[in-house]
């Protein structure tokens, strides 16, 4: 791999700085099924992640909120995905079944 290759312009004297726009996230594509695992975090500490629901990052952001506040726990929206505090798999499940999606508990 060359400089050519590494480098990108920063600054042009009669333009100022040069800001490259970064391009968004697309919404990876699924088979139609909702999928909740369980992530271990460190320290003991768990994380129920649910993956595959079709939607964009504004909707998927409102279903997180109303998925936190069933679950009584905080939680985030990361790359397309749900992360919810704790072992609330049950939970999750029942709520996104009673929203019309296919749901399977991933994992062991």
């Amino acid at each position: 791999m060359g400089i050519e290759e590494r480098s990108t312009l920063v600054f042009a004297s009669g333009v100022g700085r040069i800001k490259e726009e970064k391009p968004k996230a697309s919404r990876p594509q699924g088979d139609g099924v909702v999928r909740i695992m369980l992530k271990r975090l460190g320290g003991g500490k768990m994380a129920s992640v649910v993956s595959g629901i079709p939607m964009n990052e504004d909707e998927l952001k409102e279903l997180a909120r109303a998925l936190k506040q069933k679950c009584g726990v905080g939680g985030s929206v990361k790359d397309f995905n749900i992360e919810i505090q704790g072992d609330k798999r049950n939970v999750l499940k029942a709520e996104l079944e009673k929203k019309g999606y296919t749901v399977k508990l991933a994992g062991g």
